[in-house]
């Protein structure tokens, strides 16, 4: 259960207008092997209700989640609010990594790591 407040904790620090991958949140909550299980933890609300799960794409920038929403293109429509340009392709939805991917830094890591040891999780 732990994990999941770190997948919490992480997507809450994703910036608006930006999208990080499963993989990524994974490596920031030091569970790098971990991908699958933040998708779980956002797919059954294990990360908090009010996780930004629409700004977690996976490592093509595919919008792999959005059969969990309400409708199968509100992730898209949340993420244009949002500025982030998605596009439709043979594979799905899909943004950019490159342009509105999350570069989270050391240092904000590293807050992250503090963070979780002063909270336990």
């Amino acid at each position: 259960m732990k994990f999941y407040e770190r997948v919490g904790l992480v997507c809450s620090r994703i910036p608006r207008g930006r999208v990080a991958t499963y993989g990524q949140i994974a490596l920031l909550c030091g569970k790098p092997e971990n991908s699958r299980q933040v998708g779980y933890a956002l797919k059954h609300g294990l990360a908090g209700e009010n996780a930004p799960a629409h700004r977690v794409v996976n490592a093509a920038g595919i919008l792999s989640g959005a059969a969990h929403f309400a409708s199968m293109d509100l992730q898209c429509l949340l993420l244009r609010e949002e500025g982030v340009e998605v596009l439709w392709t043979p594979k799905g939805w899909r943004t950019d990594l490159k342009r509105y991917g999350w570069k989270n830094t050391m240092e904000e890591a590293l807050e992250l790591n503090r963070t979780f040891s002063a909270m336990n999780i």
